[in-house]
């Protein structure tokens, strides 16, 4: 009998089935022989997973930032271009304002109505004189006549003080005019016609304490001279004649034609203003146009000239304020009165500067 085989083993149309080439079980495989090591990787992030969370960046190493950094923060380059172009804006603003043409008010005269007149006369007028005005504007200012001012009025009221123009001008001049009434400084008239104006006193008091409150500088002229010296506590003769009989005249018919010496005491301001422009002279020769003088000196005001033979005080200053100051002269009348009287120019322009430095 045939052996016992696969049917198909011998049978073309049934060739043997290949060798089965699957790895052998645990229990018939043989070790394979372990390939050479290879060359070291380097170790690769694996990407994380969908739904894991970001990781944060690597950090780099700490690197001083500063000038001349590569990687300087740029806050502080941010904040010096700031600075400078605030710098340049400011420096231009400032020069405009200083280039700015002044703006110098000067107190009103007050004529009062005449009983019975007619007209003009018959009403409250406000005005300065001429000459006053022209010789501010001389040094290319702008000047304002600063009016009474009435807040209270029935006819025409009105919320503008005082207080407003010493804050919108850069300084005030106080003319001359009518005597100073004794009332100002507590005391009482000794004649009727030395009377003076009250109305004028307060007012100009008031105006002179708001530019002093505003730090504006301030010149007063012969009455304003007079003012300054009430306005701190001084007080007045009431007439020179009457109450000094060994003075020089000091008014007569002449006005402003009347001329007599002054001199600057040591260290005061004056000497040292017109001895720095090269004079050495003792005294200086001004006009004359007063009746009324200072007799006791307010509180923290010095003298700053006095009449050269019987010590009459001609000028005066606040030691308190940078350009609070009286003269009892007319500088406005100087120029026409001829070049023997003092140029009083130097006195304007340091008027002047003063209101440049103030008006901030």
């Amino acid at each position: 009998m045939p052996d016992s085989k696969d049917p198909q083993s011998n049978d073309p149309a049934h060739p043997a089935p290949a060798p089965d080439t699957a790895p052998a079980t645990n229990a018939e495989a043989k070790p394979a022989t372990p390939p050479e090591p290879a060359a070291a990787e380097p170790l690769k992030a694996e990407p994380p997973p969908p739904h894991a969370a970001p990781q944060p960046a690597a950090t780099t190493a700490f690197r001083p930032s500063g000038p001349g950094s590569d990687d300087s923060p740029p806050w502080p380059q941010t904040w010096k271009l700031i600075a400078a172009r605030f710098r340049a804006l400011s420096d231009k603003a400032g020069r405009r304002m200083m280039q700015r043409t002044l703006k110098i008010g000067i107190s009103a005269r007050i004529f009062h109505p005449e009983e019975g007149a007619k007209g003009l006369r018959g009403r409250t007028l406000q005005y300065l004189e001429e000459s006053i005005a022209q010789w501010v504007m001389s040094r290319s200012v702008l000047v304002f006549m600063i009016p009474t001012v009435n807040t209270n009025g029935l006819v025409h009221p009105s919320s503008i003080r005082l207080r407003d123009y010493a804050k919108h001008l850069d300084g005030l001049v106080l003319q001359g005019g009518a005597d100073v009434s004794p009332q100002s400084y507590a005391q009482a008239a000794t004649r009727p016609e030395w009377g003076g104006d009250r109305v004028r006193d307060m007012y100009e008091l008031e105006l002179l304490h708001e530019f002093i409150e505003a730090g504006k500088p301030v010149l007063g002229i012969c009455r304003g001279c007079q003012l300054i010296n009430v306005a701190f506590g001084g007080t007045l003769y009431q007439d020179i004649a009457t109450d000094v009989p060994t003075s020089i005249k000091h008014v007569n018919d002449e006005y402003d034609r009347l001329h007599h010496a002054i001199q600057f005491p040591p260290g005061s301001s004056l000497a040292t203003l017109f001895n720095s422009h090269g004079s050495d002279q003792n005294e200086w020769v001004v006009n004359s146009i007063h009746h009324q003088a200072v007799r006791d000196l307010g509180r923290d005001l010095t003298v700053e000239a006095i009449s050269g033979s019987d010590n009459i005080v001609e000028a005066i200053r606040y030691r308190k304020a940078a350009f609070v100051m009286g003269l009892q002269w007319h500088p406005e009348f100087h120029r026409a009165g001829g070049p023997q009287l003092l140029d009083c120019t130097p006195i304007l322009d340091g008027f002047l500067r003063a209101a440049r430095e103030t008006r901030f």
